[in-house]
C-alpha cells in the first residue's frame, strides 16, 4: 500500500455536546492511527466550539494492499478534579488518501467536517480535519554510497541509509542528487 507520513490537521469542532460541572468544556482530542497516538492541546474555556489549528504526523509503514486504514479522533473534556469526560469520537477512513498518495507522491484532502458520535451513534457535534499523505520513496543507484562508506579520517558520519537505500519524501531524492553532484556515484 504505502510508506510515508500521514499528516492530520486538526482545525476545530462545532456543537459538541456535554456538560461541565464547573463551567465551560475544556476539550482536547486524542488522534489515533493504529498503535500511534497524539494528543492535542486543551482548548481551555472554549466550550462547545473549540479551535485547535494543530498538525500531527503519523508514520505509515504498510505494504499490504488489503488493509483498511482508519483514523480515530476521540474528543475529551479535561477535568481538574475528576477523570476526563468522553464527549464523542469521529472515525475517518484514510485508505484512499494513503493509496492515492502512494501513487502520486502526495495527496491532500482539504479540511472537512466529520460527525462526532457516541458509541450508540448518537450525533454529538462535528470536527473539522484536513489530511495529507506524502509517500516515502526509495532512491537506489548502483553507485550511490552511504555517508558511512565515504567517511575518512578515522571518524564515521551518521548513516543516512538503511540496507543501502536512500529514503526521500514527496518524490525527491535529495541524497541521491547530492551524491551525483559531488561525484559519489
Amino acid at each position: 500500500m504505502g510508506k510515508g507520513v500521514l499528516e492530520v490537521q486538526l482545525v476545530d469542532a462545532k456543537g459538541l455536546c456535554g456538560n461541565d460541572f464547573l463551567g465551560k468544556l475544556d476539550p482536547y482530542v486524542v488522534v489515533q492511527y493504529r498503535s500511534q497516538e497524539r494528543k492535542s492541546s486543551v482548548a481551555r474555556d472554549q466550550g462547545r466550539n473549540p479551535c485547535w489549528n494543530e498538525v500531527f504526523k503519523f508514520q505509515i509503514n504498510s505494504a499490504a494492499a488489503n488493509v483498511q486504514h482508519k483514523l480515530v479522533l476521540r474528543i475529551m473534556d479535561h477535568d481538574h478534579f475528576s477523570s476526563d469526560d468522553f464527549l464523542g469520537e469521529a472515525t475517518i477512513d484514510v485508505t484512499d488518501v494513503i493509496s492515492l498518495g502512494a501513487e502520486r507522491g502526495t495527496y491532500h484532502l482539504n479540511a472537512a467536517k466529520h460527525s462526532v458520535v457516541l458509541a450508540d451513534k448518537t450525533y454529538h457535534g462535528e470536527i473539522k480535519v484536513g489530511i495529507t499523505f506524502t509517500a516515502a520513496q526509495v532512491c537506489t543507484g548502483s553507485g550511490v554510497r552511504t555517508m558511512e562508506e565515504k567517511s575518512e579520517g578515522g571518524g564515521t558520519a551518521a548513516s543516512i541509509t538503511r540496507s543501502g537505500e536512500l529514503w526521500a519524501v514527496g518524490g525527491l531524492c535529495l541524497f541521491g542528487r547530492l551524491a551525483w553532484l559531488f561525484g559519489l556515484n
